[in-house]
């Protein structure tokens, strides 16, 4: 039975991105999505001035003389948004919880898929698949993704992308536009790989500052939210500081190389920070190469 609490829940999330899905992003989406996958019509033959790339040469094997394959946008597409909900996610210092971001901007591209009359999936994980909602169409099935997101209680605690990115490799033939929400405290690179070339893979990465620096706050004691493991920082030290804020750039530097060298999107959101500019920094972005 769904609460009366959640339902309140996913009322308000609604509101609160309708306005984004209606004035900004739903315009963005449609410019940077539709029409990028296009699917086989039929074959005819090669007239001057058509790309030699799009010869079939099976074709022209047994025709004698050459034919195209021809393609056509199209009509919609399928939309899938991977939520990690370790206990990394459930944390933040800021406006809100890193996991509390991810529901609002997974809210916000759900309906905007939805007004592009596309097809929306959802899977949810930790160190393995929790949850795997197959694409549909609707705003009934959209609410009921943004209710799955706002209720997801995790069984465990670890991350691990790798199988939720097998998961979505083995049960998605076709080609999909992903939107793969997470910390990224633990990505294969292989099977990101793998992921990119298959589909429309878009990395939304979700921190907090404070996973960047440390204000000076004295003895702070950290518990991994994972591994449960203690750790202890006199953060009244400003070598302490510099040096866990050096550790983090590197940490970032090296998962913005990863992404780069894939060609993967890769999009950094914070929680103390509105995430609308970055999001529509990204379609822009994207519209612009498309042209």
């Amino acid at each position: 039975m769904l609460t009366r609490e959640l339902l309140s829940q996913v009322h308000r999330l609604e509101i609160k991105t309708r306005r984004l899905v209606n004035e900004i992003f739903s315009g963005q989406y449609g410019s940077v999505f539709r029409g990028l996958g296009m699917e086989f019509a039929e074959v005819r033959e090669y007239v001057p001035g058509d790309e030699v790339r799009s010869i079939d040469w099976n074709v022209t094997a047994r025709m004698g003389h050459p034919y195209v394959k021809k393609f056509v946008a199209e009509r919609e597409m399928t939309v899938m948004l991977m939520v990690d909900g370790s206990a990394s996610m459930r944390f933040g210092t800021a406006l809100k919880w890193k996991s509390e971001l991810a529901a609002e901007v997974a809210a916000v591209l759900g309906f905007s898929a939805m007004r592009n009359n596309d097809k929306v999936g959802l899977c949810l994980f930790s160190d393995h698949v929790e949850k795997f909602v197959r694409p549909q169409k609707g705003r009934l099935h959209t609410l009921r993704l943004v209710r799955e997101v706002l209720d997801f209680a995790p069984q465990r605690k670890a991350t691990h992308t790798d199988e939720a990115l097998r998961t979505l490799n083995r049960v998605l033939k076709r080609k999909a536009v992903v939107f793969l929400l997470s910390d990224f405290y633990d990505v294969d690179e292989r099977l990101l790989a793998v992921t990119g070339k298959r589909h429309d893979l878009i990395a939304l990465q979700v921190q907090d500052p404070r996973e960047a620096a440390l204000p000076d706050a004295g003895l702070l004691e950290w518990r991994d939210a994972e591994s449960g493991g203690m750790l202890c920082l006199d953060t009244s030290s400003k070598a302490v500081r510099n040096r866990y804020a050096q550790e983090a750039r590197v940490r970032q530097k090296a998962m913005d190389e990863k992404f780069a060298r894939h060609g993967i999107d890769h999009i950094v959101l914070s929680t103390d920070k509105s995430f609308v500019i970055p999001l529509l920094r990204f379609f822009q972005n994207r519209v612009k190469r498309f042209r």
